[in-house]
């Protein structure tokens, strides 16, 4: 399979990279700067998830797009939820042109319910410096993604806490429900989350939805 990978250099978009080269796939890897991404030998190019030209050039020939994009840093203007929304429209409207149908798209975890109609976002002892980029993920979600009708995107949301741990393997997969092991805890590891961004990937069974994964 080939696919283009947008946000390679970040620390998800690098290990979903590395987890799709050690699978065989042609694999290329977009970021904006266009530089190598570190500790992989992969076809390094500019793009920009934003915009729909870069993302059809990238796009044409390829059998899926995935995207590992977040908010933009380094301007204190910078809003997370024009940063998304721009992404998740430069990339629908950039496949469109390029013929390509397969996204699979890393979200977030704030909108994950915890009960009927409550997020996680919404609780009291939710991080208040993470609150911004997650009422952006969980917009580009409810308004873009969810009003695509004409791409087989998947949006894939990980566990409440997601950072570098041990490559097991085993871990669940669920919906729109956030997932939480015996002690109530959420939590994956990111080379984990790359290998079942990956069987999603290779496997599409939750098309034009949202999965999520945790131990």
């Amino acid at each position: 399979m080939k696919v283009v990978v947008f946000g390679a250099s970040g620390a998800i978009g690098r290990a979903i990279t590395g987890e799709l080269l050690a699978r065989g796939h042609t694999v290329t890897a977009a970021t904006r700067s266009g530089g190598p991404v570190e500790g992989l030998v992969v076809r390094n190019v500019t793009g920009d998830a934003s915009d729909p030209v870069s993302v059809a050039r990238l796009a044409a020939g390829q059998d899926a797009v995935a995207a590992a994009t977040g908010p933009r840093r380094g301007g204190d203007d910078e809003d997370p939820e024009d940063s998304l929304i721009g992404a998740a429209r430069g990339l629908a409207e950039g496949l469109r042109r390029a013929g390509v149908r397969r996204l699979v798209v890393v979200g977030g975890a704030g909108s994950l319910e915890i009960a009927p109609g409550q997020r996680l976002l919404d609780t009291p002892d939710f991080p208040p410096a993470w609150k911004p980029a997650a009422l952006a993920h969980a917009r580009v979600l409810d308004e873009v993604y969810r009003e695509i009708e004409d791409l087989d995107w998947t949006y894939v949301s990980p566990a409440g806490v997601i950072g570098p741990g041990e490559r097991t393997g085993e871990f669940r997969v669920g919906g729109d429900q956030l997932l939480t092991d015996e002690s109530g805890q959420s939590r994956i590891s990111i080379a984990d989350f790359a290998i079942a961004f990956a069987d999603e990937l290779e496997h599409p069974e939750a098309l034009r939805r949202r999965i999520t994964v945790a131990y």
